[in-house]
């Protein structure tokens, strides 16, 4: 069921405190990895850092998000402001793409006429940037747990770390057996990690904004167990979405038999009960049509472009 992820509940304040924190962290780590990096000549630090700047930028987001999401339903946004999270886990990952790109072109073109790079410098700032993404990654891995939003953020500083190992790692074969090329190399891994963790992650908010069907809801049990419910004859204009990240929902059109109109009430109890109790879809807009007077031809999902007219 969409609802039960087990996850552990955190205080919003609490959960606030601790994306601050990160986001404070992040900032200087990205400060101090750049004028380190254009001191030591090393691209590596420099794209470690400009991945720390994303995010710095997602923790924002992130937390900007979080603030807006909690705010009540009003006239302008009647369903809520919960899928501001989704759009930001969305940038999120947007980011992480374009800054993967951008290193792949920048590490392929070193990998040409390979810079003299300071080693020392990149290994010490690395083993900076390796306690601070780790201590963001350990900030925010308890809230990813229940929300898209937070995730987009726990994979970024998940790939931040790793990323920090690599560098330290660059900079001690520079030390060792001045191997310049590793640093672009390196580079260039990072990238490829990066892209391969955001292109893995972006499909979810992208099938959320889309108004796609939940994930991890079988839609044609779904349709079985309503069409199970005594009374019913079948659905049409079935639309299955989520209106927030945990909130599925479900909007169709119920033929009930002719015999069975007197009892409307029970029926729609009935039906909401099924929802809620096996799937976890706890808001459900149901439209009921007499068996005789039902729409013909209409399709189970979608508008139903080929619907014909109601029979009188």
């Amino acid at each position: 069921m969409p609802n039960d992820h087990g996850h552990t509940h955190i205080d919003p304040k609490s959960g606030d405190r601790r994306v601050s924190i990160a986001i404070w962290a992040n900032g200087l780590l990205t400060v101090a990895q750049i004028v380190g990096g254009l001191l030591s000549g090393s691209l590596a630090l420099i794209a470690d850092a400009l991945h720390n700047l994303s995010d710095m930028a997602s923790l924002v987001i992130a937390f900007a998000a979080r603030k807006i999401a909690r705010r009540p339903a009003d006239e302008t946004m009647t369903f809520g402001y919960g899928r501001i999270e989704i759009v930001a886990a969305l940038i999120n990952y947007t980011t992480l793409i374009l800054v993967g790109l951008y290193l792949i072109y920048e590490g392929g073109m070193r990998m040409i006429s390979p810079p003299e790079v300071g080693g020392w410098t990149v290994v010490i700032l690395g083993g900076v940037a390796l306690a601070v993404d780790t201590l963001t990654a350990l900030l925010t891995w308890s809230m990813q747990k229940g929300s898209v939003n937070i995730r987009a953020l726990f994979l970024h500083n998940l790939s931040d770390a790793l990323a920090s190992v690599a560098v330290i790692v660059a900079g001690a074969v520079i030390i060792l057996y001045d191997m310049r090329w590793v640093d672009p190399a390196t580079t260039i891994g990072i990238a490829l990690y990066v892209l391969y963790m955001a292109f893995t992650e972006i499909g979810g908010p992208i099938r959320t904004l889309m108004l796609g069907s939940p994930p991890d809801i079988d839609n044609n049990a779904v349709v079985n167990a309503i069409r199970a419910v005594d009374g019913v004859v079948d659905i049409h204009h079935a639309h299955l979405w989520q209106m927030q990240e945990h909130a599925a929902a479900l909007d169709t059109h119920v033929v009930v038999e002719q015999e069975a109109w007197g009892r409307l009430h029970d029926i729609k109890r009935a039906i909401k009960q099924v929802l809620e109790e096996e799937f976890g879809i706890a808001h459900s807009t149901l439209e009921f049509e007499r068996e005789d007077q039902a729409h013909r031809g209409a399709g189970l999902y979608g508008h139903g472009a080929n619907r014909k007219e109601q029979t009188q």
